[in-house]
């Protein structure tokens, strides 16, 4: 794990948990990307399954590329680009949908 991306792992934590249509998800580190997601139950012993939705790449130290991950399981990417707390914004702007718990 590259330690220049711990922090950005943390703040977009913290931007994702202000807003109701986000918190709740998890973010984590794959490389240059920070992956977005949710846990999803799997039955009622307790099982959990990571289900990966949302990608940010860095760009540049402080510019992010965002993609969403295809019903075939590869990434697509977006034309939004920027900042994380752009990329926030642009998730609640117009992915939504890709964030609800029941998705």
């Amino acid at each position: 794990m590259k330690q220049d991306m711990e922090p950005k792992r943390s703040q977009l934590s913290r931007l994702l948990e202000a807003h109701e249509p986000t918190a709740g998800m998890y973010v984590r580190i794959y490389g240059d990307h920070l992956i977005l997601g949710r846990e999803l139950a799997l039955d009622e012993d307790g099982k959990t399954e990571r289900d990966d939705r949302l990608r940010l790449s860095r760009i540049r130290s402080r510019s992010w590329g965002l993609s969403v991950k295809r019903h075939n399981g590869r990434w697509e990417r977006t034309p939004f680009s920027g900042d994380l707390e752009e990329m926030v914004n642009a998730i609640l702007s117009f992915m939504q949908h890709l964030c609800a718990l029941g998705y």
